[in-house]
């Protein structure tokens, strides 16, 4: 039985071909997530983009759904996935751009901007007398994957020293050091800036806890901007009234949105950014989510092992 391929990719024009080519014998359904009916997703035995999670429970006949974002926590809650489906991801598609808003935060608090952005709201001329940089400063990245990596190579080519952590260590392009997690309470001492790209899990959930928050060197950096649950944020709000950091920058937090009433808004050496750094933002995003897809559909045509497979 040929398989039925539903595509909720966002393609341009020309880009059907692609896939077409890549699965020749299959049928091919190209459509919008917003508009899926019952019978396209009862037919379907492939998912190539994003549908809505609870929707996933009427595909009875999927064997393999590639999803277009680098995370999958909607799709991994019980019952969502239809049992013996494959999950692949299209993690490594938005490290671009996740590592240069990383970059422009880090770069941002260090040169003071957001200081000086609501002084310019106040039309005041204000007077800056210290500011950092990252040439010769000591950045460690908890998560050295894809997104970790990429934002150190860029720190790294302004002078930086690169340290990542992963759990399984070894060497990766872009630090000059790779550990495991094991070295972390061992490495955050003397690191100037902190970056944390971890996903969610139970491992990672309030790693950065009380205790790690507060062994952070005095004046340090702190970007967060993997997922918010990593981050102890009422532990971080104890350690910036004790002044503990230069600056902390967050795209990520716990919950989102961040209310209204969270304190974390009203420090002036926190900058807060709403879950902005990956997403479909930059063109090449979406063009790394095309290629990994049709890829990945040319080896599942084959038989051969599927890239980002998480189950």
């Amino acid at each position: 039985m040929a398989d039925v391929i539903l595509n909720l990719l966002p393609l341009k024009e020309g880009e059907h071909a692609l896939f077409e080519a890549a699965a020749p014998e299959a049928e091919h359904i190209f459509a919008h997530r917003n508009e899926l009916t019952e019978e396209q997703l009862a037919a379907a035995t492939v998912i190539l983009g994003f549908p809505p999670a609870d929707r996933l429970k009427e595909c009875q006949q999927l064997k393999w759904f590639q999803t277009m974002w680098a995370g999958a926590d909607d799709y991994l809650v019980p019952g969502i996935l239809p049992e013996g489906v494959m999950l692949t991801t299209s993690s490594g598609s938005n490290s671009q751009s996740v590592a240069e808003h990383m970059l422009a935060s880090l770069l941002a608090l260090c040169r003071r901007i957001p200081q000086c952005r609501d002084a310019q709201l106040r039309r005041e001329w204000c007077r800056v007398d210290r500011m950092k940089t990252i040439s010769g400063a000591t950045v460690l990245v908890l998560g050295a994957g894809n997104v970790g990596a990429a934002f150190a190579s860029r720190c790294r080519a302004l002078g930086a020293h690169t340290v990542g952590l992963k759990r399984t260590p070894g060497s990766v392009d872009g630090f000059d050091e790779v550990y495991g997690m094991d070295r972390l309470d061992e490495l955050l001492p003397s690191a100037d800036v902190v970056a944390l790209c971890l996903p969610h899990s139970p491992e990672t959930v309030h790693l950065m806890n009380e205790e790690r928050l507060a062994a952070m060197k005095r004046e340090s950096v702190l970007l967060s901007a993997g997922r918010g649950s990593v981050l102890d944020q009422e532990a971080l709000v104890q350690q910036l009234r004790e002044g503990r950091f230069w600056g902390v920058a967050l795209d990520v937090t716990d919950p989102e949105p961040l209310p209204a009433g969270n304190p974390l808004w009203g420090f002036p050496e926190v900058l807060i950014t709403p879950h902005v750094a990956g997403g479909l933002r930059l063109y090449i995003t979406r063009d790394n989510c095309v290629r990994l897809a049709v890829e990945n559909l040319e080896r599942y045509v084959k038989g051969e092992p599927l890239r980002n497979r998480m189950r």
